[in-house]
Parts: structure tokens; C-alpha cells; sequence
């Protein structure tokens, strides 16, 4: 009876059906700190925008996410370093549209490929851009500064956060859509330029809510116009370009989260939820809405697809134009 019985079970155990190791446990993520690299100097919307969803996961996840500024070269500092790093999700970059979309038409040659060496894990955030003007300049709306840069010979000055920046092409874009002529003038961050701004000293330029918050409500800059396909809250009262007639003025710097490309799919799945949890977290929420932020927190597959869109838009528009950074 007991050897029919053996043979009953080794039977049944033969008939089930053989599954690899990975089926019964997957290892977890994180074991072990994870370097978080933001290719701008401390202070900034990138800056924010990594320690404040990086708090949170590392509260969530049981390591620490340690962020390390490594600004320059436009970002490519940063975005070459996490390039060759080891493909294992431990080593993660915040990637703007400058990074991941402007830079390989900017630039001739580039120390990293966008598309071969970086894999997307989400979109974070947007920063949309808004058209504001200081005391130097007399208009009464968007449509009056379009209409006063078309009569100026040579249109107006412009200040941006730098050549390249998605607050310099957010310009470019409106001159190429309303057919008008401004002269450009690059500054090292978007705080120096709209300094000036305010200060009189240029007329105008496109800025985010999160470096431009304070100086907006505090009327020292006017805003005309957002880049936007909605009002944005925190402006209820100020009219998206697509209001004025120029639909296709939509512009934000877009920042993201990508990993060394090779990183294995299953990695990439559990950075991906617990990222997007952490921004989804009320708290982390509030304060990105708060700070200027449009939070995000979408799929790999989404924000893979948002890059190819951007990309087909703005390097279209930047061959056009022949802007080169080199």
C-alpha cells in the first residue's frame, strides 16, 4: 500500500507543470542605495523635483536614494556618466527634453546617444512655459507683443535659461508660429534672466511656473501666455497660446527618469512603480503642484512614445532653424 501510494504522488508531482525559478520569487529592488544622478547644480526644478519624489521612494523602498548633482556640457555630464554605468537600476538620471530630445541636434557630436544608451522609466513632471515681459515694455496682452515685435525692426530682445533650454526653443517656437523677429540673449539659469526681466533690463522671455511663481505674483513680470493646452490653475486668468490663434505654441521642459540602457525589463517594471507611487503619494503630489510642477508618473512605454513625439516636433524645428550648440 505505501509503495502504491509513493507512486500515486511521484506521479502527480511529474504531471505538474515546470515553471523556472523566476515564477516562484523575484529578488527585490532595492537591496542596496541607489544613486540618483540630476545633471543641473542644486537649487534648481530638477533639483527639487529628485529630492522631493527621491524622500519618499527611499522612505518606501527601505534604502536610501542618494541624489547626486553632477551639472554640465547641457546636461551631457551627467547623462554620459549613467550611460556607462552598470545596467542594474542602481544608478538612475533625471532627464529633461534638452537631454533626451534637443541635445543630439544641437550638438554635432555628443558623448552619449539618447536612444541607444538610456532606457526611459517615467515621465515626472512638466514644467510648462508662460511668456512674460517686465516693466520695459509697454503691452496690454500676447496678442499687443506679437503685434509690437512684428512692427520693431529686429523685434525684441529675449533672455533664456540658456541656448538650448526648453525656455529658449518655447521662444524660437512662438517666433516661428506668429512669423516674428526677436534677438536672443542666453543667461546661465532661468533666475539671472529673469532678474533681468524684472529689472527692465530685457523685455521678455518664456519661463516655468517653478522659477517663475514668485516674480509673477509678486507683479514683477506680467504673464501674457502659456504654452500649455490648458489654462493652468495656478494662472486661471492668463490665456494659452492656442486661445490666441497659435495652436501649436505648446512647450514645457519635460523631466524624466532613465536608467543605462540593458537594464533587465523586470528592473526597470518595479523602479517604475515605485517611483510613480512616490508621486502619486498626497504629500509629494501637493508639494510638486505647489513648487510649479505638472506631475506625471505614467509608463515606460508612454513616456518612450512622448520622446518620439517631441522628438519628430523640436529637432524638425531646430534643423529648421539651424541652431547648433558647437
Amino acid at each position: 500500500m505505501k509503495k502504491l501510494l509513493a507512486r500515486l504522488v511521484a506521479a502527480a508531482l511529474l504531471a505538474l507543470p515546470v515553471l523556472p525559478m523566476s515564477a516562484f520569487a523575484q529578488p527585490a529592488f532595492p537591496t542596496k542605495p541607489v544613486r540618483w544622478i540630476v545633471p543641473y547644480a542644486a537649487g534648481g526644478g530638477s533639483d527639487f523635483l529628485a529630492r522631493t519624489i527621491g524622500q519618499t521612494w527611499s522612505t518606501q523602498a527601505g534604502q536610501p536614494v542618494v541624489v547626486d548633482n553632477k551639472p554640465g556640457g547641457n546636461t551631457a555630464l551627467g547623462a554620459s556618466e549613467v550611460a556607462r554605468a552598470a545596467a542594474d537600476g542602481y544608478t538612475v538620471l533625471s532627464a529633461d527634453n534638452g537631454t533626451l530630445v534637443f541635445n543630439p541636434v544641437l550638438y554635432k557630436s555628443l558623448s552619449y546617444n539618447p536612444t541607444k544608451d538610456l532606457a526611459p522609466v517615467t515621465l515626472m513632471g512638466r514644467f510648462p512655459m508662460i511668456l512674460v515681459v517686465g516693466p520695459g515694455i509697454q503691452v496690454k496682452d500676447a496678442k499687443d507683443f506679437i503685434a509690437q515685435a512684428k512692427a520693431k525692426a529686429g523685434g525684441f530682445n529675449y533672455g533664456s535659461a540658456g541656448a538650448g533650454s526648453p525656455h529658449h526653443l518655447a521662444m524660437e517656437l512662438l517666433k516661428s508660429e506668429a512669423g516674428i523677429e526677436m534677438v536672443h540673449a542666453p543667461y546661465r539659469g532661468a533666475a539671472p534672466a529673469l532678474a533681468d526681466v524684472a529689472g527692465g533690463q530685457i523685455p521678455a522671455m518664456m519661463v516655468d511656473l517653478a522659477a517663475g511663481a514668485a516674480f509673477i505674483k509678486g507683479g514683477k513680470v506680467k504673464a501674457l501666455a502659456v504654452a500649455n493646452a490648458t489654462r493652468l490653475p495656478q494662472l486661471p486668468d492668463v490665456p494659452t497660446f492656442a486661445e490666441l490663434g497659435y495652436k501649436n505654441v505648446e512647450a514645457a521642459a519635460l523631466v524624466g527618469m532613465v536608467v543605462p540602457a540593458g537594464t533587465p525589463p523586470a528592473t526597470i517594471a518595479a523602479i517604475n512603480k515605485q517611483v510613480v507611487a512616490a508621486i502619486n503619494d498626497p504629500a509629494v503630489h501637493q508639494r510638486l503642484v505647489d513648487f510649479g510642477v505638472e506631475p506625471v508618473g505614467d509608463t515606460p512605454a508612454q513616456f518612450a512614445a512622448l520622446l518620439k513625439t517631441e522628438s519628430d516636433k523640436w529637432q524638425k524645428l531646430i534643423r529648421d532653424l539651424k541652431i547648433t550648440l558647437d
